[in-house]
């Protein structure tokens, strides 16, 4: 299993304590704002329809998302004022890290981020970007014929694919994702997630339990922040290690 995607299971796994705390709704709010402002039409809206499956992965009600597609796209009274800006940088380890914001105040994000950084001997502003791509990312659920499904990924346009548990996590061209899915669906798949994300070209394999611990800690209170959405980094974890770490 790659870095990416045991990192991509963390997250998964994370995501329903920030359902808990209350913070899933706020972020995935914020994403449909940023993606309105290229129009409130999910089907000629790509980032639009990608950010409404999302929120509905917390179970967003319908109205909440409704109403940050009129505030994005300026159908509100109150237009949005939220912006979406990346941040690069190293974590311990030199793990490489880009963090999504999406802020109505640049400045104070930008200080808090950096703060993190410094506070977890993290390195603020180091670029990262060329150790990364952007790939679509699917997570289909595995089913009892894996020789079938296997061909039916191949078969969508999939750039390629990997076993991560109880999944099968697909890659795919930005531009293919949606037709991937829909291929997929069609050949009676389901499909637990589909987004755009930034993948690891390289990994950094950390193996010692007490620096594995605390990137994941850094990379933890990294998607805890209130303007965070989404950190990606080249994280890669032996399983025996992750293990003892879960």
């Amino acid at each position: 299993m790659s870095g990416h995607s045991k990192w991509s299971t963390i997250k998964r796994k994370k995501g329903v304590k920030d359902a808990k705390r209350g913070t899933a709704f706020s972020k995935a709010a914020r994403l449909i704002e940023v993606a309105a402002k290229g129009g409130a039409d999910p089907n000629m809206n790509f980032k639009l329809k990608l950010a409404i499956a999302k929120a509905k992965e917390v179970n967003m009600p319908n109205s909440n998302i409704e109403k940050a597609i009129q505030k994005g796209s300026g159908a509100d009274k109150d237009s949005s004022v939220i912006e979406e800006t990346n941040y690069e940088g190293l974590a311990p380890g030199n793990v490489g890290v880009i963090v999504q914001t999406v802020t109505d105040n640049k400045n104070r994000t930008v200080s808090e981020i950096r703060h993190i950084f410094s506070k977890h001997d993290g390195s603020f502003g180091t670029s990262v970007a060329w150790q990364f791509e952007n790939m679509g990312v699917l997570q289909v659920v595995k089913t009892n014929d894996l020789e079938n499904m296997q061909l039916a990924i191949i078969d969508s346009g999939a750039i390629n694919f990997e076993d991560v548990g109880d999944i099968l996590e697909v890659h795919t061209q930005p531009k293919e994702l949606d037709k991937v899915k829909t291929k997929l669906e069609q050949a009676g798949l389901k499909i637990r997630s589909a987004v755009l994300e930034m993948v690891p070209k390289n990994k950094i394999t950390i193996s010692d339990k007490s620096l594995a611990k605390k990137v994941l800690n850094f990379l933890d209170i990294l998607e805890n922040h209130d303007d965070v959405v989404n950190v990606y980094s080249t994280l890669d974890i032996p399983d025996e290690i992750l293990s003892q770490l879960q």
